[in-house]
Formats: structure tokens, C-alpha cells, sequence
């Protein structure tokens, strides 16, 4: 008995010399990666003065290219968009001949802000407890000091749509641009759209659900009264005004109700999208289709019913084994020729910088290359009620102005040199560059600077 209490005793401090030794090393990545962050990347001052670029080809994002073309624009705002004019004497002019300049991206459905190291739980701030969360506002919890926020406004992505995840009701979104000082500044569209998960099937022993089949469409059934029967308890309590009785999560719906707020229905099985539809048509609620991995079987439900589809990311395995292992990369021409408005995603925070590359992998599988272009700027910003202001380079829009020595959707061609956020010349210095400068340095491929 004594020998036994003298193992666990000895096993005990192997495992706290293990644990010390784990943060140790933890500790000396964390302060490594402080260190090399440097120096401090600064957001933007406003414009001070006119600026012009000159001599680009300029892709409108409605479909318009401009060859030798010159964009102007003065307080933050787009004044001019054409071909050769009279450039202000006070202006900041830019020669761009040879290059392309383009809308700045948007990356929707993304936590980007709400987490920075998926593995420290400290720093995961992207769901909340419980299944209905529709007053969870994700906004108030962005990170404007996050690393990862930088090396997306390298490769042209310029705002985003903040988006909580989990539960059936995940909570509200919002529209940020990419360079600010807190979550205020960076606000672009506040609380646009509330997120619903459709419950769905998920076989097997890793599925999140009971492992019968039978027992987890029961429990379907029942999730997806429940939606219902919230949602309906929503309107209800929209209709009757809600002055003596507040109740939250009923709140947020008020402005869905009242055509004031948009609702995200995240679902990829064509049963599912199919019933997702018909029970929010028949609270009259229009939705927008998040996911839509089999979106390309109902394509005439999405089209009558005017529903728009954020395609999840082309650069994946079809869902079905049986399916065209090409389709990931069709789908958005699918949906594009059946009349159905179809913008891109992609899963997770710091893959984002990857959007512009789903945008032309479906132009190299059958879309134009605007309309692919289009993806990621104008019908973006249409799905999310912000094309009055950005997603295409009009005159009246915010400057929202990225400019690549190459093509800006192609892996190679992605050298964004210059980028503005509502007229602002923004720091495109990231983490990564710092790092490749680091060691270079190191290696003697560059003086000391």
C-alpha cells in the first residue's frame, strides 16, 4: 500500500514538472509572438487631401472594366470614376498604369474579431451558453487589436460581417471595416442580420446527437417545433408592441418583423434548406441561405423565392461521395445562371485572406471573371444591406479602394500595394510580413534596417 502511495506521489510531480514545463513554453511562444508583432500597427488618419490613381484598369464590380482609367476621391468618398480627366492641382496622385484596381473584398459569416487562438479558450469569445441567443449582440465583443485582422487587409479584405456561431439561435451580426481603434469605430452596419442554425441529422457516433438515426430525427422534430413555436411567439409579441413585458430575445426579432433586419438561416442539405424556407415564408420572414452546400438541387426554390446564398468555400470535397469532385468550384455559376444573388465565405477567422482565391477558382471553373469578382464585393454588400455605400466603385460610395500589381484573385497575381478604408491610406504591415522580415534578415537576404 505504502509502495502504491509512493508511485502516485512520484506521478504527481512528473505531471507537475510536465505542466510547468508546458507553460513555460507557452509563455516564451506568447512573449516571442509579442515581440515580433512589432512594431505597433496604427490605424489610419482621415483624409487630409484629394487623391487620384491614375492610368489603372479599373474592375467597377458591377460588371464595368475600366482600361486606363482614373479614380478620384476626396472625404473619404468616391468623386469620380472614368477615363482620363482634369486631376485637382492640391491632389495626391498615384500612377497606377499596369495595375488593377478593385472594390475592397468583404468577407461575411466569419468570426473573425471573436477569436484569436482557436485552442485558448480565453480568447474564444465567438458563442454563447444555451440554444436561443438572439439578443447576444457580437459586435460589443470584436477585437480591433486582433493580428489576424492585418494579414486580411493584405491580400484586399477590407470589412466583414462579424457573426456569432452555436445554438439554434446564434445571435446578431454586424458589418465591421477593417481598421480601427475599437468596436465603435470599426462599426460599419450595427446588429444587421440575426443567425439561425437549422437543426438538422448528424449520424454517427460524432454527430452531437443520439446515435440512432430514429432517436436523432425525433429529436429534430422537436428542435424545429420549438424554432417554430419561438418564432412565432416573436411576431406575436412584435405585433402586440411589447410596452408592458420586455423580453429580449423576443426584442431582437422586433426589427426582423418589421423589415428592418435581416435573418441568416445556416443550412446545407437540400431537406433542410427546403424546410428552413417554407417555415420562416410562412411567418413571412425572407431569409438569406448561409452554406447551401446542396443549394445547387433547389435552385428553382431559391430562385422563386428570391433567396440569396453566402456559398460556403469553394476550395472543399463535395458533400455527397458520389457527387462531381469539381462541384465545390461550379456551384457558384450554378446558382449564378438559375438568377439566384450568390456571394462566397469561408469557415473560420485567418482563413478569410483566402476569399479573393474562391472568387477565382469560379472564374476558372465557368463564371466571368466580374461576376466571380462580384462575389466577394457587389452582391456581397447587396445580401448585406450595405451597397448603398460600398461594393462597387460609384461615384457617392465610400472609398472603400484596394489596388494589386496583379490580378487580385489570383494566388500569384494578389500583391495589394495600396488600400483605402473610406478614404484612409490604411498600414498594410502585418505579422507575417514582419516575421518573413525577420528572417531574412537573419539569413542575410536583407541589410539591417
Amino acid at each position: 500500500m505504502r509502495n502504491t502511495w509512493i508511485n502516485g506521489f512520484q506521478l504527481l510531480e512528473k505531471m507537475k514538472s510536465i505542466i510547468t514545463y508546458i507553460a513555460g513554453v507557452a509563455a516564451f511562444i506568447l512573449a516571442s509572438g509579442l515581440a515580433s508583432a512589432q512594431p505597433t500597427i496604427y490605424p489610419a488618419k482621415a483624409q487630409e487631401r484629394p487623391v487620384a490613381i491614375t492610368g489603372a484598369t479599373i474592375h467597377v464590380g458591377n460588371g464595368e472594366v475600366i482600361t486606363q482609367g482614373t479614380l478620384l476621391f476626396d472625404q473619404g468618398k468616391i468623386t469620380y470614376v472614368g477615363g482620363a480627366t482634369t486631376v485637382p492641382a492640391e491632389a495626391l496622385t498615384i500612377d497606377a498604369a499596369g495595375k488593377h484596381v478593385y472594390p475592397g473584398f468583404i468577407a461575411p459569416n466569419t468570426n473573425l474579431g471573436l477569436v484569436e487562438v482557436s485552442s485558448v479558450r480565453a480568447t474564444v469569445d465567438f458563442a454563447e451558453v444555451g440554444e436561443n441567443n438572439a439578443h447576444v449582440r457580437s459586435l460589443i465583443a470584436y477585437n480591433t487589436d486582433s493580428k489576424v485582422i492585418n494579414t486580411l487587409r493584405s491580400n484586399g479584405i477590407l470589412l466583414a460581417q462579424i457573426t456569432p456561431q452555436d445554438g439554434v439561435v446564434s445571435g446578431q451580426s454586424s458589418v465591421v471595416q477593417l481598421d480601427a481603434w475599437n468596436w465603435e469605430d470599426a462599426a460599419y452596419k450595427i446588429d444587421e442580420g440575426i443567425h439561425i442554425n437549422w437543426p438538422t441529422v448528424r449520424f454517427g457516433r460524432f454527430g452531437g446527437g443520439p446515435s440512432n438515426p430514429e432517436a436523432q430525427k425525433e429529436q429534430v422534430q422537436a428542435e424545429i417545433a420549438q424554432l417554430e413555436g419561438y418564432l412565432s411567439e416573436a411576431k406575436a409579441y412584435a405585433e402586440l408592441g411589447g410596452d408592458k413585458v420586455s423580453n429580449a430575445r423576443f426584442e431582437a426579432f422586433r426589427a426582423v418583423f418589421a423589415g428592418d433586419r435581416q435573418v441568416y438561416v445556416h443550412a446545407n442539405r437540400a431537406t433542410d434548406i427546403i424546410a428552413a424556407i417554407s417555415s420562416l415564408k410562412r411567418l413571412g420572414i425572407k431569409p438569406v441561405l448561409v452554406g447551401g452546400t446542396e443549394a445547387h438541387l433547389v435552385t428553382e426554390l431559391l430562385s422563386d423565392n428570391q433567396i440569396p446564398v453566402i456559398v460556403r468555400q469553394s476550395h472543399s470535397l463535395p458533400y455527397a461521395s458520389d457527387a462531381d469532385v469539381y462541384l465545390p468550384y461550379k456551384q457558384a455559376k450554378l446558382l449564378s445562371d438559375a438568377g439566384i444573388l450568390v456571394a462566397y465565405s469561408i469557415d473560420g477567422f485567418w482563413q478569410q485572406r483566402n476569399l479573393p482565391f474562391m472568387a477565382g477558382t469560379a472564374a476558372a471553373y465557368g463564371m466571368n471573371k466580374e461576376q466571380a469578382l462580384a462575389t466577394i464585393t457587389s452582391n456581397t454588400a447587396k445580401i448585406l444591406g450595405i451597397d448603398d455605400r460600398t461594393g462597387t466603385l460609384e461615384v457617392g460610395k465610400d472609398a472603400n479602394i484596394i489596388v494589386s500589381s496583379g490580378d487580385a484573385l489570383d494566388m500569384l497575381g494578389n500583391d495589394i500595394e495600396r488600400a483605402f478604408i473610406q478614404g484612409r491610406d490604411i498600414n498594410l504591415d502585418d505579422l507575417h510580413k514582419q516575421l518573413f522580415e525577420r528572417y531574412e534578415y537573419k539569413y542575410g537576404l536583407i541589410e539591417d534596417r
